[in-house]
């Protein structure tokens, strides 16, 4: 009732108003649509004319935005559904993905791609399931696509070139990496892994040119050390390679530089002396190895100093030399060993048997050291003796080598290496019973007992 009469009154004073605007306007307007056509209206019929046709067109203006703005709306409301409901599926799919139920996953990964083609992450996750699943190609050519829809997606870069490094795809892993660092070429994790994958396939020099970036980049913080000392264990398998080609002077200059880095790196050391030698400067390849024993008490010097005394036929000089430092570390087990050892080798067999039941009287027990002493009792006829300690011995070999083994993985071998070719670790072959000499200590006062009275 109320809108009726507001129309009304609205109505009425439209009407006023267009009567007196009429009357104090009574000319009339002539308007030419073409040079032949016109008609004539009166003024105040024009001017209104004019208005409820701007009025009109404003109108429809406005309509025509709002119907615009509804159905921007409405599209944009089932689409923002749309993918609720996908992200609900993948939020699922993630789910049972983590929870290790593969195949409910692949299904509802599946479906989330199938809604929706262009979704990255849909991709990544299907590519986990396949990966999981050992189907290392379909995972692959999942992640391919994904990086063609985000070529510079750098989650995907990093998840193709590991999956592409377990297929044993390396090459294609390496170019990857560096499509990485071209883009970002302070990218530390980049650098590693392709500086890793290098180390790999024994491309020691262009390991060791990317260790310098990484070094470079990580000279502070908790790693900096530890990529320190990858970049002297690179330079030393670039010095190893060098000594392999003959190229012995580059060799000594660049282990002599590794010992001042850190006189603890014992493959610096011995492959030092191991340059010396292939010069003939075998009197410098002694000193090396003497003092590498002196500051690092590790067997493979002794071993190496045996090479080259018993090469030359000088093992008087190599006696002597066991014997001073046994003056100067009565308590040197390791040494004691090793004399014991050569004093059999020279069939001097019974100082050598002295110095391994002293070794035995420490609580020591290992194969190697019951072979040992073996070989003195037999070789002094005591055939019961010898028996009963070849009965207790294992791996027995005609060289009565000691062997190695190594430190990180427990993989034994018969001749030193500077890195272990099963876990790859570096420096880290020693002598199987290291530990167990390290920690024994000699009795203070030593008294010899007869071998048969050991037990008793």
């Amino acid at each position: 009732m109320i809108v009726v009469a507001l129309f009304m009154f609205l109505f009425i004073a439209f009407a006023a108003g267009f009567l007196y605007f009429w009357g104090i306007n009574p000319g009339e307007v002539t308007v030419f649509l073409t040079s032949e056509q016109s008609f004539t209206l009166p003024t105040a019929i024009m001017l209104i004319c004019v208005l409820l046709l701007g009025l009109l067109l404003g109108n429809s203006v406005h309509i025509f935005s709002a119907i615009t703005h509804s159905m921007k709306h409405w599209r944009g409301g089932r689409k923002q559904k749309k993918a609720e409901e996908i992200g609900t599926v993948y939020r699922s799919g993630v789910g049972h993905l983590l929870s290790g139920d593969l195949k409910k996953a692949r299904t509802l990964l599946k479906k989330v791609i199938d809604r929706d083609p262009r979704r990255v992450d849909g991709f990544l996750a299907l590519a986990s399931v396949a990966e999981q699943e050992g189907n290392l190609p379909e995972a692959i050519d999942l992640l391919q696509t994904a990086r063609k829809l985000d070529p510079k997606g750098v989650e995907i870069l990093f998840k193709l070139a590991a999956t592409f490094q377990s297929a044993g795809r390396r090459e294609e892993a390496m170019g990857i990496y560096k499509e990485l660092l071209a883009g970002d070429a302070e990218n530390r994790k980049a650098m590693r892994a392709l500086r890793d994958l290098q180390i790999e396939v024994s491309s020691y020099q262009e390991a060791l040119a990317l260790q310098k970036r990484i070094v470079k980049a990580t000279s502070t913080g908790p790693r900096a050390e530890k990529e320190k000392q990858t970049f002297l264990q690179l330079r030393y398998e670039v010095a190893r390679k060098l000594l392999d080609k003959g190229e012995a002077d580059k060799v000594v200059d660049a282990c002599r530089e590794m010992v001042k880095q850190d006189a603890s790196f014992t493959p610096a050391r011995v492959t030092l002396g191991d340059a010396y030698r292939q010069l003939n400067r075998d009197a410098d390849a002694i000193k090396v190895y003497q003092e590498g024993y002196k500051a690092l008490k590790k067997s493979i010097f002794l071993a190496r100093l045996e090479d080259v005394y018993i090469g030359a036929e000088d093992p008087a000089a190599l006696l002597s030399f066991y014997r001073s430092r046994m003056q100067e570390d009565s308590g040197d087990l390791l040494l004691k060993l090793y004399l014991g050892r050569l004093c059999l080798r020279l069939e001097m067999v019974d100082e050598g048997l002295q110095h391994l039941i002293d070794l035995e009287t420490t609580g020591i027990d290992f194969t190697k050291l019951h072979l040992l002493l073996a070989e003195a009792h037999r070789r002094r006829n005591k055939i019961d003796q010898a028996v009963d300690e070849y009965q207790k011995a294992l791996g027995i070999d005609s060289h009565l080598t000691l062997g190695f083994v190594c430190e990180e993985c427990n993989s034994r071998f018969d001749a030193w290496q500077g890195r272990c070719p099963e876990c790859k670790a570096w420096d880290s072959l020693v002598l199987p019973e290291r530990k167990q000499i390290q920690d024994a200590k000699l009795a203070e006062k030593l008294k010899p007992i007869p071998h048969g009275q050991r037990e008793a």
